[in-house]
C-alpha cells in the first residue's frame, strides 16, 4: 500500500523524516517511564519455566482442537461462527482464564446468486460450475467480498498474472481487453484486490481468478476485493462500536474502496474449459515457462462469456474473544498473542491450525499458572473475527485502544495459519530478530531427529531470511501499520492447495499438512516461549542494532532506485544517528544484565529502559500517515513497500 508519488515522502516532504529520526533517537535516549514499581527477585528461573512449558505439549490435543473447530464451516457474521466464538470463550473459561468478548457492528459481504456459461465459436455453449460440487452443508458459493452486482456477455481474454506488464505485453500484441471478461492466474506476488483494480484500469468488463496446479483442480478461491486499506470501510480509522458514527454506504470514501467491475473465483478445471478454446495470438513465450493451463493464445475471443453475480453487503455483528494472564510485577505492559478465527469453509489450515495452537497455549499456559507462575507483565490471547473481510476483527480493536496500545503493548505475536505444509517461516520488525533465533534453538525440529527447529531453519538459509512484516494481509497488520507495535508473524509451509477453498478440512491437515500434528507443536512452542521471553524477561529482548542495519539495507535498495541527483545524506546521517543510539542502548542493557544487586534504583532504571525499548518502534510513525493513505503511518514499512512495489 504506497502512495502514488512514493518518493515524495523523501524528496518533497523532509520534514516528517527528520521528525520520525528525532522521535525515535529521543525514544532510544530519552528517561520518561510513566512509573517504576518494585520487583521482587523473580519467583521462577526462565530456564525451568521454559523446560515445563515445552514438557506439557500434546499433538493428540491439538488435533482435538482442530477436529472441533472444523466440525462446521464458520464465515464470519454466520451463526456457525458464534458458535465457534462461544467454543472458543467457552474454552478459555474453562481453565480458569480470565476471558471476555469485544463486539463491533462491521459490513460484511455475502453472494446471493452467480452464473457462467461458455458459448463457443462451433455455436455449442456449456454452463460452467462456479463452486465445489459436494462441497457439504453450511459452505458458501464461491465468491469475492464487496464485488459488486453485474452481468457480463462478452469476449474472453488471457492476462497471465493481470499486472501492469501482461496489459501493456497484450496491448503489444494488438490484443485489447476493454470491454471483455479478463482471466488471470493467480499470482504475480498481487492479490486479488490489486488484480481486480488493475483489470478495472485497463478497461475490462469483468474478472475472473483461477489458480494452477495438478492438485484440488476443482476447488475454488474465496478471499475478499476490498481496497485502499483494512478494517471496516463504514468506520475508517475508529471502531466500529455500538453507537459509534458510520459512513453510508454511498459515501464517497466508502465506494472507493470497492470495486467497479464484478469478478469471481474459478477452479483450475473451469479455467481450463475456457482458456483452451481461445484463439487470437499465441501466448507470449515469457508466460509459458510457468504456465501449467491449457491456454494456447490470449484471445479476445472468439469464446463469449456470460457472467452474471449478484451479492449483498450486510451490516453484521463479529465478536473478537480474549483471555487476560494479568502480570504480577508490570501489569500495565502488554504481551499479545494473536489468531483469526473466521473461516471460508471449514478452515482446518486458514485458521484453525492457529487457533488450536491458541487453544493449547491458553491450556499450557493455564497449567503453569496451576504451579504457582505468574507472569511479570500482562498476557492477552487474541481471538479475531472477520480477519477473512480485511482484517476488520483485529483493526477495529486496535482502533478502539490505539491509546493503551501506544503506550502499553509490548510487542504483538501473530499466527493465522500455524501449518500449511513444510518449512518454516517468520516475519518480524527488526529488533526481535535476535529472540527468535534465540528460542528456535530451544524447539525441537519437526521432521528432523536431533536437530532442533533453528538448525534444519539455517541450513536453508532461514536465520538470513527473517521476512519483514510490511504487507497487510494479516492480524499484525494494524498492530505495525497503524499503531507502531512490535511484531512477529510465523507459520510452517509457503502455501497450500486448497487454499481457502471447501478441501481446507480436518482431513487434508490429517492426511497432508501436518499427519501427526508436530508441526503444530513446534509452532506453539517458538510462539509460547516467545511471550514467556517478553512477559518474564526482566530487561525486554529487543536487539535495536539489528534494526539500524536493516535500515542500512533499505537504504542502499533505495538508493539504487532512485535518480541519483535526489540526495540520500540525510537519511544517511539519521540511520548513523540510529546506529549509535542502538548501540549505547545495547551497551547499557549489557550492564543492567550483568547487575547483581537488587532494589528500587535498579528497578527503575530498568524499568525506563524497557520503555525506551518497547516505545522506540512508535518513533518510525508519521501522525499524519503516508501521502494518500493517511490510515498507514509506519515509514519504515512504507520504505519497504517502495522497494517491493518497484520490482514489479
Amino acid at each position: 500500500m504506497m502512495p502514488k508519488q512514493p518518493m515524495n515522502v523523501l524528496t518533497t516532504k523532509p520534514s516528517p523524516l527528520s521528525t520520525m529520526v528525532v522521535m525515535l533517537i529521543l525514544c532510544i535516549l530519552g528517561f520518561y517511564a510513566l512509573h517504576f514499581p518494585h520487583s521482587s527477585t523473580p519467583s521462577e528461573n526462565l530456564s525451568h519455566l521454559e523446560k515445563l512449558f515445552l514438557s506439557t505439549s500434546s499433538n493428540s490435543t491439538i488435533s482435538s482442537y482442530l477436529r472441533a473447530l472444523t466440525m462446521h464451516p464458520h464465515l464470519a457474521g454466520t451463526k456457525p461462527a458464534s458458535d465457534t466464538t462461544r467454543y472458543v470463550l467457552n474454552h478459555f473459561t474453562s481453565l480458569g482464564l480470565s476471558a471476555h468478548t469485544t463486539t463491533y457492528t462491521t459490513l460484511l459481504s455475502f453472494p446471493v446468486r452467480s452464473s457462467l456459461s461458455a458459448h463457443f465459436n462451433d455455436g455449442s455453449s456449456v454452463s460452467l460450475r462456479l463452486t465445489e460440487e459436494a462441497s457439504g452443508a453450511g459452505v458458501v458459493a464461491a465468491y469475492h467480498a464487496y464485488s459488486p452486482s453485474g452481468a457480463v456477455h462478452a469476449p474472453a481474454v488471457f492476462a497471465n498474472y493481470g499486472r501492469q506488464r501482461d496489459y501493456r505485453a497484450l496491448a503489444a500484441m494488438g490484443v485489447n481487453v476493454s470491454g471483455c471478461v479478463v482471466v488471470v492466474r493467480k499470482g504475480g506476488e498481487m492479490g486479488r484486490g490489486a488484480v481486480v483494480e488493475r483489470a478495472e484500469v485497463n478497461g475490462a468488463a469483468a474478472v475472473l481468478v483461477y489458480g494452477e496446479g495438478d492438485t484440488w483442480r476443482k476447488g475454488f478461491e474465496r478471499g475478499h476485493v476490498m481496497r485502499g486499506g483494512i478494517g471496516d470501510p463504514l468506520t475508517p480509522g475508529w471502531a466500529g462500536v455500538e453507537g459509534a458514527e458510520t459512513l453510508g454506504l454511498e459515501d464517497r470514501e466508502v465506494l472507493k474502496r470497492f470495486p467497479k467491475i464484478p469478478s469471481m473465483p474459478l477452479s483450475a478445471e473451469v479455467a481450463d474449459t475456457i482458456l483452451s478454446s481461445l484463439g487470437g495470438v499465441h501466448v507470449p513465450l515469457h508466460w509459458r515457462g510457468t504456465l501449467r493451463s491449457k491456454v494456447r493464445h490470449v484471445g479476445p475471443g472468439p469464446t463469449l462469456l456470460n457472467f452474471t453475480y449478484e451479492g449483498e453487503k450486510k451490516v453484521a455483528t463479529i465478536q473478537n474473544v480474549f483471555a487476560v494472564i494479568k502480570g504480577s510485577e508490570e501489569p500495565d505492559r502488554y504481551v499479545l498473542l494473536g489468531n483469526h478465527r473466521d473461516a471460508w469453509t471449514y478452515g482446518a489450515v486458514d485458521p484453525s491450525s492457529g487457533t488450536a495452537a491458541l487453544l493449547d497455549i491458553a491450556r499450557r499456559f493455564s497449567a503453569l499458572l496451576g504451579l504457582g507462575w505468574k507472569p511479570r507483565r500482562t498476557i492477552i490471547l487474541c481471538s479475531w473475527d472477520a480477519e477473512e473481510f480485511g482484517m476488520i476483527g483485529s483493526t477495529e480493536w486496535v482502533e478502539q485502544n490505539l491509546i493503551n496500545l501506544g503506550s502499553k503493548a509490548v510487542a504483538y505475536l501473530n499466527v493465522d495459519c500455524a501449518v500449511q505444509g513444510p518449512d518454516f517461516f517468520v516475519g518480524s520488525t527488526p529488533q526481535l530478530d535476535n529472540l527468535i533465533l534465540e528460542v528456535t534453538n530451544k524447539v525441537k525440529d519437526p521432521d528432523s531427529d536431533g536437530v532442533s527447529l533453528y538448525e534444519n531453519w539455517a541450513a536453508g538459509g532461514g536465520g538470513n531470511n527473517i521476512q519483514r512484516l510490511s504487507g497487510v494481509d494479516s492480524d499484525f497488520a494494524p498492530f505495525v501499520q497503524h499503531a507502531g507495535v512490535p511484531s512477529i508473524d510465523m507459520y510452517y509451509g509457503r502455501d497450500f492447495p486448497v487454499y481457502h477453498t471447501a478441501f481446507d478440512s480436518y482431513n487434508w491437515m490429517a492426511e497432508y499438512g501436518d499427519p501427526f500434528f508436530h508441526r503444530h507443536v513446534a509452532v506453539t512452542g517458538v510462539w509460547g516461549l516467545l511471550a514467556l521471553h517478553l512477559a518474564n524477561d526482566p530487561i525486554l529482548p529487543f536487539n535495536y542494532v539489528s534494526y539500524a542495519n536493516e535500515l542500512q539495507l533499505y537504504k542502499n535498495t533505495l538508493s539504487n532506485l532512485i535518480d541519483q541527483k535526489i540526495s540520500l545524506h540525510p537519511l544517511t546521517l539519521s540511520i548513523e544517528e540510529f546506529a549509535s543510539a542502538a548501540k549505547e542502548a545495547d551497551d547499557e542493557i549489557k550492564k543492567l544484565r550483568l547487575q547483581e544487586t537488587e532494589g528500587c534504583f535498579v528497578d527503575m532504571k530498568k524499568r525506563a529502559l524497557n520503555d525506551r525499548l518497547m516505545l522506540a518502534e512508535k518513533g518510525f510513525l508519521d501522525a499524519d500517515g503516508l501521502q494518500g493513505k493517511q490510515w498507514f503511518k509506519h515509514l519504515v514499512s512504507f520504505c519497504h513497500l517502495v522497494s517491493y512495489f518497484f520490482n514489479y
